[in-house]
């Protein structure tokens, strides 16, 4: 079933229906990278040349090759800084298009059935900006436990696939369920959901393809949503809160 809604979310990332939030998702992200870079060159001319002209005063003309040192090194961090941002970026402005790509996969793939209702613009701005704190979280924690020595490639396909399941199953089951019953049916299926977003993580540490897991998690959740649905027809918050008392 995982691998299932796996295989049909990759295919679905290079169908002709969601090409157009494909390039979207891109364009955004590389002329937001952009404005990034501007931002980062003008805020590191403002505050270390300054700082550098103190340090060392009245340079001789011979020195200038330490300004041309500190202009690579600066141009290192400025690349280095573009890259951790690269992720939660991506996040940020593919949350808004994870309808698009919801709808595109339930009219395609099961059009005998009712559509999802799509969030509200404030909760998709909600919903963008959890994701966007669940990749900073979910990495600034793998990044500390990189330190280590034998759990750190555990701990970031742990921290991500639970939080990366969590977040994208639950926007799948929001489309169709209100949120109290969406957060209890993930507790329910909450081992399968877990698996599912092992699979998340091992996409999101895949170089320039991790561009797309918000896109690919997704397309990949709603396949789940409709799979596990269809295995438990009977679940409601009556039972499942009558189960829990």
């Amino acid at each position: 079933m995982i691998l299932d809604a796996a295989r049909l979310a990759f295919a679905n990332l290079f169908a002709a229906e969601t090409r157009a939030v494909f390039w979207k998702v891109i364009g955004l992200t590389l002329l937001a990278l952009v404005a990034l870079w501007f931002a980062l060159r003008e805020l590191f001319v403002w505050l270390a040349l300054p700082w550098i002209d103190t340090l060392l005063p009245g340079t001789p003309e011979w020195a200038g090759w330490l300004t041309f040192i500190v202009g690579i090194f600066a141009s290192l961090g400025l690349a280095l800084g573009l890259a951790l941002l690269l992720a939660p970026v991506t996040a940020m402005i593919a949350g808004f298009f994870l309808d698009d790509v919801a709808e595109v996969v339930e009219k395609r793939d099961y059009p005998g059935e009712a559509p999802g209702a799509p969030l509200p613009l404030s909760e998709a701005i909600v919903s963008s900006a959890k994701f966007l704190g669940v990749v900073i979280l979910g990495n600034m924690v793998a990044l500390f436990l990189l330190l280590v020595p034998g759990i750190n490639l555990i701990a970031f396909f742990v921290v991500n696939g639970y939080l990366l399941g969590r977040e994208f199953f639950e926007f799948a089951a929001m489309r169709h369920r209100v949120p109290d019953e969406a957060r209890l049916f993930r507790r329910k299926h909450r081992a399968t959901v877990f698996l599912a977003g092992l699979i998340l993580a091992a996409f999101l540490a895949v170089p320039v393809l991790n561009l797309l897991t918000p896109l690919f998690a997704a397309g990949m959740m709603v396949h789940l949503h409709k799979m596990i649905s269809a295995r438990d027809p009977g679940f409601s918050v009556a039972r499942a809160s009558a189960r829990k008392s």
